[in-house]
């Protein structure tokens, strides 16, 4: 049984294999102050609920942004498992090629979305991951990592217009019946969501022109069932991306 732990600066994203099936899922909220005894309770609390026991997982990996939350992680699971957790980086055997510089600024999580998209639907692709930050994460007809784009994540963005207007209010992330708003409520609504697949949809057509042919868009992360139905250019939405590429580089290097 594997555990796979997708560290976030927002979130913990935790699975458990048995084989290829992914039996349980569950997100935490990234707290860099949380000690080793705190995510062991947590941990056997989230195993026990899901009538899973925690005793049966022989495999731990790890992808993280969060070096701290990283380093209380495997305390934890060296402390009260004795299990030594496999962390992601390009040092492992990725069985891609990643043209990025260097290729230690690559994110642990973008590394897994890529060879995941690479798994479950071929190349050229793009995956889109809707993250604390949204990221685009390019990969050519050949398997390569190519690199991509980071921009403002849809939330953090949301709260930095709240934070410096003094009238607008807090929205629930609905779209609304069109993108010319006729109340404050429905303009925000109109202009983060409708704004943000936009976004998607030009840095796509951006990307595919530069790669020279169509690619295949896959949707990952927290908030890719909210803006990615209302992008044209997203072909799959696959909110397990990142943990089946965790599997998959688990397995390489096993």
């Amino acid at each position: 049984m594997l555990l796979a732990l997708d560290v976030g600066n927002t979130n913990i994203v935790a699975g458990v294999f048995v084989d290829n099936a992914l039996i349980a899922r569950w997100r935490l909220t990234t707290e860099a102050r949380r000690t080793a005894d705190e995510y062991a309770v947590l941990l056997r609390s989230l195993f026990q609920a899901a009538n899973i026991e925690l005793d049966r997982v022989d495999g731990v990996i790890i992808a993280s942004v969060v070096p701290a939350a990283l380093q209380t992680l495997n305390q934890a699971l060296e402390q009260y498992w004795h299990i030594e957790a496999m962390t992601v980086s390009h040092e492992l055997d990725l069985g891609i090629q990643v043209c990025y510089e260097p290729p230690t600024a690559v994110g642990a999580d973008r590394l897994a979305n890529a060879i995941a998209a690479i798994e479950l639907y071929g190349t050229p692709a793009v995956v889109v991951d809707f993250g604390t930050a949204t990221t685009f994460d390019v990969i050519s007809a050949r398997g390569e990592y190519l690199g991509g784009a980071i921009a403002p994540g849809l939330e953090i963005s949301e709260d930095a217009l709240l934070s410096q207007t003094a009238q607008l209010p807090r929205v629930a992330l609905h779209p609304p019946s069109s993108a010319i708003g006729t109340s404050t409520v429905a303009s925000l609504q109109s202009g983060i969501l409708f704004g943000y697949a936009g976004l998607v949809d030009g840095m796509v057509h951006r990307i595919s022109m530069e790669l020279g042919g169509d690619v295949k868009v896959i949707a990952t992360g927290g908030l890719a069932t909210t803006v990615s139905p209302l992008a044209k250019s997203v072909h799959h939405i696959d909110v397990d991306l990142t943990l089946v590429g965790l599997r998959i580089i688990f397995e390489r290097n096993s």
